[in-house]
């Protein structure tokens, strides 16, 4: 059996990406946090945005977001998405799919309580994917909630928290010379066990 064919039950494919995460945390300069994330109505439509990764566990990983944008609504519809992360400066890419949750409130409060008081105002000036007459009318929202909070903390809004992307499959892409890149595909086969085998290129 060639290795193109080879598979296997080793390895951790979130402890690889901690590996590949953290080597990136040294070297890209610009967010190395930043990952499409990609969602699908139920009738199949698909759409992706950059959003940024907050955590990341066995469990699975933590994104943030509006619960009445077009993001969630689609996850209310079909609670499955991908992420993709890509940092040419290390040459390396890894894709990621599974299944998404809310995470609990409190976890959200923790996240909410830690941001810059102005993204706090921020989540709840924002009516986010619905439309918008103007600039000035976001930055007026701004303004009186500003008033509003004035000497007390800024509570977190309950349309606003996080999800967890649980993986079912992992893919790690690392470049090569003449578009013979390697790439391994991990997926999961129950707690703590994952199938792995190499893919062409």
């Amino acid at each position: 059996m060639t290795e193109a064919h080879q598979t296997s039950h080793q390895d951790n494919p979130i402890e690889k990406f901690r590996q590949v995460f953290q080597l990136a945390r040294e070297t890209v300069k610009s967010d190395y946090t930043a990952m499409t994330l990609s969602t699908c109505t139920k009738d199949g439509y698909p759409s992706s945005r950059i959003v940024l990764l907050k955590d990341f566990s066995e469990e699975g990983f933590i994104f943030f977001t509006n619960y009445h944008s077009r993001k969630s609504r689609e996850l209310e519809e079909n609670p499955r998405a991908a992420l993709c992360f890509y940092w040419p400066e290390i040459n390396q890419q890894v894709r990621i799919e599974g299944t998404v949750s809310k995470i609990q409130p409190r976890d959200s409060d923790a996240y909410f309580n830690s941001r810059p008081r102005l993204s706090q105002i921020g989540a709840w000036a924002s009516d986010q994917s619905q439309p918008l007459r103007s600039r000035e009318e976001l930055l007026s929202r701004v303004a009186d909630l500003e008033k509003k909070y004035e000497d007390q903390p800024v509570p977190r809004p309950s349309f606003w928290g996080g999800y967890l992307l649980h993986p079912t499959r992992m893919e790690f892409w690392i470049n090569g010379e003449f578009r013979l890149h390697d790439r391994f595909l991990y997926q999961f086969e129950g707690p703590g066990q994952w199938y792995m085998k190499r893919l062409n290129p």
